[in-house]
């Protein structure tokens, strides 16, 4: 199997609490791994780890067999690892189209000034204005993303993590807090980088509907360790997920 990502004996402790606990595992370009496991289980932290926003106690991070593990957050984005964060993370003054741009500003390597370059790369704006196409967003494009509904704050946050075309996308959760309505097209999104086979997906989510469809492969953490790794079916089946994660009489 081929490895983009992987984690090994990925560690973090607050105090004496120990919130992930030496969890390894290997990801494949093409794949969609749902992380999966009860409130307090550790997936955000995991991901957290993975994204460099919390750095690990013990352990390591590898893409492409790099070691990132001393990297901060920024220059494992740069590497190519995209994050979505289960709350919302915009420019709330800038509008739908200035945030977009400036993802894929840095994309091109032609850094964060918002006025420098634009009225030179008109192709940019261009591209900028397709991804928000492809969320839905272009009619809202002049509007300041703190005046958008949380589900259009949602879909700018995937359309900034889009125009940063990572190898990696991480998924918090992207139908949290959204209306019925606006779910299916985060869903279409995800599906379709799920096509280009050499991106790899990770995702959080609760909805077992959506676990079922999407995922190739299911992940479970409680209590900060890796309980049950394989294909979806067996994984919801297996005894440890019934019980950690669905609870008796709950929802699946």
């Amino acid at each position: 199997m081929s490895v983009s990502l992987e984690t090994r004996n990925l560690t973090i402790r607050f105090g004496g609490h120990v919130a992930v606990d030496s969890v390894s595992c290997a990801f494949a370009p093409g794949t969609l791994t749902a992380i999966v496991g009860p409130n307090g289980a550790g997936k955000t932290t995991y991901f957290n780890l993975i994204s460099g926003q919390l750095r690990a106690t013990a352990g390591q991070v590898f893409l492409h067999g790099e070691d990132l593990s001393a990297m901060s957050a920024p220059l494992r984005t740069r590497r190519g690892i995209g994050r979505a964060f289960q709350l919302t993370n915009l420019f709330p003054n800038l509008t739908v189209l200035e945030n977009v741009r400036l993802a894929v500003q840095s994309r091109a390597r032609l850094g964060l000034n918002l006025w420098s370059v634009w009225s030179n790369h008109r192709e940019l704006v261009g591209k900028a204005e397709e991804v928000l196409e492809l969320v839905a967003l272009k009619d809202r494009r002049h509007v300041a993303a703190a005046a958008l509904a949380h589900g259009d704050q949602r879909k700018l946050e995937v359309a900034i993590l889009m125009a940063l075309e990572p190898d990696v996308f991480m998924f918090d959760e992207p139908t949290a807090g959204m209306s019925v309505d606006e779910v299916p097209v985060i869903l279409d999104l995800v599906r379709r980088l799920k096509g280009e086979r050499d991106k790899t997906i990770l995702l959080v989510e609760h909805k077992m509907d959506v676990v079922r469809e999407l995922a190739d492969r299911i992940i479970v953490l409680h209590n900060g360790a890796l309980v049950a790794d394989g294909e979806p079916a067996a994984v919801i089946a297996s005894p440890v997920v019934q019980e950690a994660y669905l609870g008796v009489g709950a929802q699946a």
